[in-house]
């Protein structure tokens, strides 16, 4: 399986990082080994100073595709949950700075949070999702995604282009702006369309 992650998706969280906003979507890949499951404990790894939050919506692919057809898109994935890409900011920026690939800021263990999906049919507009991140019962992210620059059939339409799309694949679709630092001690909780979906602890 792959995990497929989307970023500079929503145009609050491009302008709280100083990016350049996209023409076209900006995606990269997470292993395997990045997935957290069932609110498991994350533990604060030591190789960073600032590991940070980032909430996202998940799609789960469920057909095998590829040079996918947006208007034909929504047929490749029938599940939504919630998921949050950890980063180890200071390292990305490290790597930003000298023109590096960054993946050792998004693909070290532990830093693919995924809940559980909820059939795609059971959302009311897919289009219009809202979700959150609270730390320690402050919520520090909510978006809607009918914010998203790009939806998630121009996704899949733009990503299958470029590599096949398997049945169990995951697709982080883009965070919101709010990103923040987490610590030792801290209490994570996600929530979609009103449900919490992520109760976690860090450690």
């Amino acid at each position: 399986m792959k995990i497929i992650c989307v970023g500079q998706n929503y145009k609050k969280h491009i302008e709280e990082l100083n990016s350049e906003m996209p023409v076209e979507p900006v995606w990269f890949l997470k292993p395997d080994s990045s997935i957290l499951k069932n609110n498991k404990d994350f533990y604060l790894p030591g190789f960073s100073e600032n590991l940070q939050y980032e909430i996202e919506v998940v799609l789960h692919v469920c057909r095998l595709g590829k040079h996918i057809q947006a208007k034909f898109a929504h047929r490749y994935y029938d599940a939504i949950g919630l998921g949050i890409d950890f980063t180890a900011r200071d390292l990305q920026f490290k790597c930003k700075e000298k023109g590096l690939p960054w993946e050792i800021a998004k693909c070290f263990d532990g830093s693919a949070v995924i809940s559980q999906f909820i059939p795609k049919k059971e959302f009311d507009d897919i289009n219009k999702i809202d979700f959150s991140l609270f730390q320690n019962d402050r919520q520090v992210q909510t978006g809607n995604t009918d914010d998203m620059l790009f939806g998630f059939d121009k996704i899949i339409e733009y990503v299958s282009g470029f590599m096949t799309l398997k049945i169990g694949d995951i697709i982080f679709t883009g965070t919101p702006a709010g990103v923040g630092k987490i610590a030792v001690g801290d209490q994570l909780r996600g929530y979609l369309s009103g449900r919490e979906m992520i109760n976690m602890k860090i450690k």
